[in-house]
């Protein structure tokens, strides 16, 4: 690479061991601080880098979000072929969709498949003159098939992908042509830190980098990610697609299965379960007349925006009325007992707003009943007021629904269903895990103290501010007032914080109850909240023998308050030190 123009400016060269591609790719960085992706190919791929790198241009020139195009040329005494393009700074899309709430991915899908018919409106130059799609396509993959007839592993069910295949070639008669992207998913798209999607590694898979639209689309579904598919569908087509896509969708992906094998057996040979594993799907799937696509898209998966930020529901919903708190900066959508919550900043003021009236997308309940229980909460949230709970501005009714004002804290939320918050929490050393550990015990002696029991308390309720240092608990409206009883068998909540009493219809929900409550909040923090064995606990044997006793299925074996507990974990602790 050392005649690469400008390489006497090189002063890092940092190899990228990623891709399946056998190009060679570095993060190069010059003396004045210029970052760059530096990709190295055989010259035997010239043209085909070429075209790539060409259609690299022409989307960049369009203004679609991709890697800035910086040089193309030959290298190594004309060996190699090389491409340098500007460095993206950010995360693979296949890492941080994970950590995103499920209406996170569906944006970034919307934004991915609004990106995807920009790329697609290029359409082909007319002094190329190709041939039909059908024709072209069927001369590469009818190759790639008899391939999998001679060398291919046998699989069940392959009989019937290859009947499929045979039996549906017109599917793909008279589809039109632009250019293609040609690799278009989760791993070549990159989440920048400005939030924006970036396209990157355009290829030119043996069409020449122009075919048929649709067969962009030939991964999807792969990593699983049904919100991340069902928003780039959509955001491509601007709502649903046609039944045609589907059909042609099917064909592809089917295609792509079964000639995987044999790539895979000779460059992946450690993969190849899983490739057979995908085909085997596909032929079962086939054989009960199904498309193996249909568990990758969500059509009752129902958006709206407020202020620009996407969150779901079952059913529209004017929240026009948000409008009196101020600008929306924040959505939590993912709870199950009816309400939504919105970040509100007015100003200099910020207010986290709960409402309930919409069909909340996760709601066990009817929006009535959501009404009617946030409406019962008012007065928990003034009874139970502490320095510990999030501070209660005030209620009304709006909206043609109920919503309740709070104070808006900047805390990372424990809670399963914010992946990306939940990490960030975790990763808290264990001193300040102890020291918020402590304060959710203090809290629920006080409700103890005020005649009240816990219930539905989970992760989801515990949230902490990393730039104040203070704990927070939030979501507190099933709290009830003693003597109280179980109402309805299986009650409400996370079962990985439920004691037995709280399955068990009339048992008594008291502050034993709560005890195992707190016990299982321990195992949350400190250890596995399923797999309560002391050797994944992080913290001493004496505090586990605590909490071990905290959360015993047999209720008369436990700490017979949250006082008895406090003391008892706080002995455990001294003795420790």
């Amino acid at each position: 690479m050392t005649d690469i123009p400008g390489y006497d400016t090189f002063i890092i060269i940092d190899p990228i061991a990623k891709g399946w591609s056998g190009d060679k790719k570095y993060c190069v960085e010059t003396a004045d601080g210029l970052r760059m992706l530096l990709r190295l190919s055989d010259i035997s791929e010239l043209d085909l880098k070429s075209a790539e790198y060409c259609m690299m241009e022409r989307a960049h020139g369009l203004g679609i979000p991709t890697p800035q195009p910086l040089g193309f040329g030959l290298c190594d005494d004309g060996k190699c072929c090389y491409s340098l393009s500007g460095w993206l700074d950010g995360e693979d899309a296949e890492k941080a969709l994970p950590l995103m709430s499920d209406t996170e991915q569906y944006a970034m899908g919307l934004k991915a498949g609004e990106t995807l018919r920009k790329i697609h409106a290029l359409p082909v130059p007319a002094n190329v003159g190709i041939a039909g799609w059908q024709e072209r396509y069927f001369a590469v993959i009818d190759e790639r098939i008899e391939a999998y007839r001679r060398e291919g592993t046998p699989f069940k069910g392959n009989d019937i992908i290859l009947g499929y295949l045979e039996k549906n070639r017109n599917l793909l008669h008279n589809r039109p042509q632009c250019y293609l992207h040609g690799d278009f998913h989760e791993g070549n798209l990159m989440v920048g830190g400005d939030g924006e999607l970036y396209i990157f590694d355009f290829l030119d898979e043996g069409f020449g980098n122009y075919g048929d639209p649709w067969y962009d689309f030939k991964t999807f579904g792969e990593n699983d990610n049904a919100y991340f598919s069902t928003g780039l569908v959509r955001g491509y087509f601007n709502g649903e697609p046609p039944q045609a896509f589907w059909d042609a969708l099917t064909y592809y992906v089917v295609t792509a299965a079964l000639t995987s094998i044999v790539w895979t057996k000779y460059h992946k040979p450690e993969e190849l379960p899983e490739a057979i594993n995908w085909n085997e799907r596909n032929a079962q799937a086939l054989s009960e007349g199904r498309s193996p696509l249909a568990e990758c898209y969500l059509p009752c998966y129902y958006i709206q925006w407020v202020d620009g930020i996407t969150y779901k529901l079952k059913a529209p919903f004017d929240f026009s009325f948000l409008g009196k708190y101020g600008k929306a900066f924040k959505v939590f959508d993912d709870q199950d007992s009816g309400n939504i919550c919105f970040g509100m900043a007015d100003g200099e003021n910020k207010y986290f707003v709960k409402f309930a009236g919409a069909q909340a997308a996760r709601a066990n309940v009817s929006a009535e009943e959501a009404v009617e229980r946030m409406k019962s909460t008012v007065p928990i949230y003034r009874d139970l007021a502490h320095p510990v709970l999030t501070r209660f501005i005030g209620a009304e009714e709006i909206g043609g629904g109920f919503a309740m004002a709070f104070e808006w804290t900047d805390a990372e939320c424990m809670g399963r269903q914010y992946p990306l918050s939940r990490e960030r929490f975790m990763q808290m050393p264990l001193d300040i895990r102890l020291r918020v550990f402590d304060e959710i015990l203090g809290f629920h002696a006080w409700v103890s103290r005020q005649g009240y029991v816990a219930v539905d308390f989970y992760d989801g309720c515990i949230m902490y501010d990393f730039n104040t240092g203070r704990t927070i608990l939030c979501d507190i409206e099933l709290y009830a007032k003693t003597p109280y009883n179980n109402p309805i068998g299986r009650m409400w909540g996370s079962s990985r914080f439920m004691s037995p009493e709280e399955f068990e219809l009339g048992a008594a929900i008291d502050e034993i109850t709560n005890v195992y409550t707190m016990g299982a909040t321990a195992f949350a923090l400190f250890g596995d909240e399923r797999d309560r064995s002391v050797e994944k606990w992080k913290l001493s044997k004496k505090l586990y023998d605590v909490a071990k006793k905290a959360v015993s299925d047999d209720r008369n074996r436990r700490q017979r308050s949250i006082r008895q507990l406090i003391d008892e974990w706080k002995a455990a602790d001294d003795m420790s030190k």
